[in-house]
């Protein structure tokens, strides 16, 4: 059985920001992880990553820079910023208590 999107959306930020909590990533890394950690339930779609990615530097959660790889095409890195592993806290903590209160009601 695959996860549907309905159950997962409005916590996309939330799970980039969760990968980026222990090192800088990059898209295609990050939907891997993403995969690998779901066995292949779900992953994300690359609009749906890069938006979210371009929603995330804008509210000041993430910082993007270039990678210097030597084969291959240039990545571009992500890093969370101070203000990110905030939000991250804060939205865990929200998903924590949602997830308790639907617990009890289902």
């Amino acid at each position: 059985m695959s996860i549907t999107s309905d159950l997962i959306r409005g916590h996309t930020e939330t799970i980039i920001l969760a990968h980026l909590m222990t090192k800088d990533s990059y898209g295609y890394e990050i939907n891997k992880s993403i995969q690998d950690k779901t066995d292949n339930q779900y992953e994300l779609k690359e609009a749906t990553l890069y938006s979210a990615f371009r929603r995330l530097e804008q509210s000041g959660y993430i910082l993007s820079y270039w990678g210097d790889e030597t084969t291959g095409a240039r990545r571009r890195y992500y890093t969370i910023t101070p203000q990110g592993r905030k939000a991250y806290e804060d939205n865990k903590r929200d998903w924590e208590e949602a997830k308790r209160l639907i617990d009890k009601l289902i």
